[in-house]
C-alpha cells in the first residue's frame, strides 16, 4: 500500500532524513515535468541528504572551533602590505603542516593581518575535516589561572585534543601569570609529543619571550619544541586597522 505525502514525510523524520524532506516536493515536480527516470530522482534525493549532512557537520565543526569569523585568504588585501610573506601564508593554507605535525609562528606588528591569516588557515582546516581550537591566548590563559582544579583539567584537555590549536595574540598584555606560563609550557610539550600542530601569533619577538614568561629557561624549553618543526612568518608594514579607522573617519566627515 502506497503512503500519502504526509506519511512519507513522517517516515523520513523518523529516519532523520531532513535533507530529503527539504527538497522532496521540488524533486517530485522536477521528475514529473521532465519525465526523468526514478533512479535519477532517487540519486538526487540521496545527494540532497548528503549535502545537508555535510553542511550541518561543517557548522558543528566551526562552532566547536571557537572561531568568530569564517576568514579566508581570498578576501585579504595583499596589495596594502606587499612585503608580507604571501607565498608562505598560502603554503600554510594547504594544511600540509598539520599532516606533518608541524607548527607555525606568525610574528609582527599589530594590525598587519596575523590573526586574519591564522583564522583563515584554521577555518580551512575545519572545512577539510580537522578538529580545530582557536583561542585568544591571554583571555584563555587568564580563565585557566582563575579556574578550579577540575576546570583546569577540562581547559587542558580542550587545548590538547584538537588537530590544530591556534594561540592568537600571545603576550598581548606582556607578562602572563605563572600558572598561565606553566600551562603554555605543558601544552607545547604535550602537543609536541603527540605531533599535533600549533599556530601562534604574537606582537612580541621570540628573543623577549623569557621576559614575558619571567623565566628564560622556560622560554627556551617552549621555543625549542615549538620551533623544531615550524614555519616562521614575519609580518611587517602598515596597520589594516588604522587604515580602516581612517576610512571610517573620512566617511564620517563627508557625511557631515
Amino acid at each position: 500500500m502506497s503512503m500519502t505525502m504526509t506519511q512519507i514525510e513522517r517516515t523520513l523524520r523518523e529516519l532523520r532524513l531532513s535533507g530529503i524532506i527539504a527538497t522532496l516536493e521540488t524533486r517530485i515536480v522536477q521528475a514529473q515535468s521532465s519525465g526523468q527516470p526514478f533512479i535519477e530522482t532517487f540519486s538526487m534525493l540521496l545527494q540532497d541528504e548528503m549535502d545537508r549532512r555535510r553542511s550541518r557537520l561543517l557548522d558543528r565543526r566551526y562552532k566547536k572551533s571557537g572561531l568568530d569569523e569564517r576568514a579566508t585568504l581570498l578576501d585579504f588585501d595583499w596589495r596594502f602590505n606587499p612585503k608580507l610573506p604571501r607565498a608562505a601564508c598560502f603554503d600554510l593554507h594547504t594544511l600540509k603542516f598539520i599532516s606533518d605535525g608541524a607548527n607555525a609562528l606568525i610574528i609582527g606588528k599589530p594590525g598587519t593581518g596575523k590573526s586574519h591569516v591564522a583564522k583563515a588557515v584554521a577555518y580551512q582546516a575545519t572545512l577539510q575535516g580537522y578538529h580545530v581550537r582557536y583561542v585568544e591566548t591571554d583571555t584563555a590563559f587568564g580563565k585557566y589561572s582563575l579556574a578550579s582544579t577540575t576546570e583546569q583539567a577540562q581547559i587542558m584537555r580542550s587545548l590538547l585534543e584538537p588537530d590544530l590549536l591556534v594561540l592568537d595574540d600571545l603576550f598581548l598584555s606582556r607578562r602572563i601569570a605563572d600558572t598561565a606560563a606553566e600551562l603554555l609550557q605543558a601544552v607545547v610539550h604535550q602537543r609536541y609529543k603527540l605531533r599535533r600542530s600549533i599556530i601562534v601569533t604574537s606582537n612580541r619577538v621570540v628573543q623577549d619571550w623569557g621576559k614575558y614568561l619571567g623565566d628564560n629557561t622556560m622560554s627556551g624549553t617552549i621555543l625549542d619544541r615549538l620551533m623544531h618543526r615550524c614555519s616562521l612568518l614575519e609580518f611587517e608594514g602598515k596597520s589594516y586597522r588604522l587604515k580602516e579607522a581612517a576610512a571610517r573617519l573620512a566617511r564620517s566627515s563627508d557625511d557631515d
